[in-house]
């Protein structure tokens, strides 16, 4: 499929590129060992989606993803028993998501992908927590692109769009490429190509994902190794 040929990938980031729920997991089992780390990692992330729907609703203005954890954080902190942890201890548990592990192909994939395409996040997360993550899993970036530069989460159009804009090309030119169908169904809408990658793991062993594809989705790929393979590269 090398005819193919976007000129931008733009990667989601949490759950696509690097595996957030076995590292927050891990980190949080070490620390506590009377916690449920798995358990914990997922409380953790429903969070997520309540509390942007806070920002985009207006209740809260414009808020990064880092103090939107911290917002969770302290909001579960009392079901694992750890009400009483101190504000170092969250501050430092908070930024476990600056140094979430890369899937095992991540860095393999995005040095090949790399080679031909402009590569780029596109992710709620803030350009610190990017910026830091990247530094940790050794992800080969050519850009940090995020939400906080057009103060918009995904799957609000300015983000998609904004990637097109950032770049000066045409939103055709870009390939959406991510493990949510429901972000790649807002790209697409948006005129994006996009790739599903198959992340069945994301929300833990114990939870495999449909994967399935979408014949909607430009590529399926089953990872980052694959998706350069039905490049061209």
């Amino acid at each position: 499929m090398a005819e193919i040929a976007p000129k931008i990938l733009a990667f989601d980031v949490f759950g696509t590129v690097v595996d957030w729920h076995g590292s927050i997991a891990a980190e949080v089992a070490q620390l506590f060992p009377e916690v449920d780390g798995d358990a914990f990692a997922l409380a953790w992330r429903e969070g997520y989606k309540p509390a942007m729907a806070r920002v985009m609703s207006g209740e809260l203005g414009w808020t990064r993803i880092d103090d939107l954890h911290r917002m969770i954080l302290d909001d579960i902190l009392p079901r694992f028993g750890l009400g009483a942890l101190p504000e170092n201890e969250r501050r430092a548990l908070n930024r476990v998501w600056h140094r979430l592990n890369a899937w095992p192909d991540s860095v393999e994939g995005l040095t090949r992908l790399k080679r031909r395409h402009t590569i780029c996040t596109l992710s709620n997360g803030n350009i610190g927590l990017l910026t830091d993550m990247a530094k940790h899993a050794g992800l080969p970036w050519d850009c940090v692109l995020s939400a906080e530069v057009f103060r918009a989460y995904k799957p609000d159009p300015r983000t998609y769009l904004g990637v097109a804009d950032v770049f000066d090309v045409a939103p055709a030119e870009v390939m959406l490429v991510a493990a949510h169908q429901d972000d790649l169904a807002a790209a697409r809408q948006c005129g994006l190509l996009t790739a599903y990658i198959e992340r069945p793991h994301e929300f833990g062993a114990a939870r495999p994902k449909d994967v399935s594809p979408d014949p909607a989705n430009t590529l399926h790929a089953r990872d980052f190794i694959d998706l350069a393979e039905q490049l061209g590269l």
